[in-house]
């Protein structure tokens, strides 16, 4: 078993580093209150989270617009590269080119290694996006691929913001989405 996901903490970092998880105590049994309470503010899109049609499309799915079982994927496919710049698409386009029995996968991740760079501020802000062109590449190789995760912020380079955004509307279009798993 592989654990995927980040705990949230206030040091957790965004894409931009815009937006933090805020903790407050609501009541605190050290001060005379009943119970303890925490209350936290934060936007949606911190730590490992899924990006859904709705993020990029007015009238697109959300989350209860799936099924139960669509969280369950059966054969998870791990793809591992270094990336030569902030934007991938050739270096993964080669290996999803090269994957037999490719329609058995329902899951993509890919492991850039920009999780061990996760604690630094570049992470958030200099991190590695997917070219638009991934999302019909894996479309074409990995036809029941239903999800796409990475270890990196978003699949929304920041230094290329309007690439990102094309990304975004690429995986997510509600006609044939591919929902993102981000910052794995």
């Amino acid at each position: 078993m592989i654990f995927l996901s980040y705990m949230i903490e206030e040091s957790t970092p965004t894409y931009g580093n815009r937006g933090r998880m805020v903790f407050s105590k609501a009541s605190d049994m050290a001060k005379g209150d009943v119970a303890n309470n925490t209350h936290f503010n934060t936007t949606s899109h911190i730590g490992t989270h899924i990006d859904m049609p709705c993020h990029f499309f007015e009238h697109g799915q959300s989350i209860e617009n799936y099924c139960p079982d669509f969280w369950f994927f059966e054969t998870p496919l791990l793809i591992e590269l270094t990336p030569d710049e902030h934007l991938v698409q050739d270096e993964l386009s080669i290996k999803l080119s090269e994957i037999k029995d490719a329609d058995q996968y329902d899951l993509l991740i890919v492991k850039t290694g920009a999780c061990y760079q996760r604690s630094k501020a570049a992470y958030a802000t200099e991190n590695i996006g997917f070219s638009p062109k991934i999302a019909d590449e894996i479309r074409h190789y990995l036809p029941q691929v239903r999800m796409f995760g990475f270890d990196t912020v978003s699949v929304s380079s920041f230094l290329h913001r309007n690439i990102g955004r094309e990304a975004h509307r690429a995986f997510l279009n509600p006609k044939n989405p591919i929902l993102l798993l981000e910052d794995l």
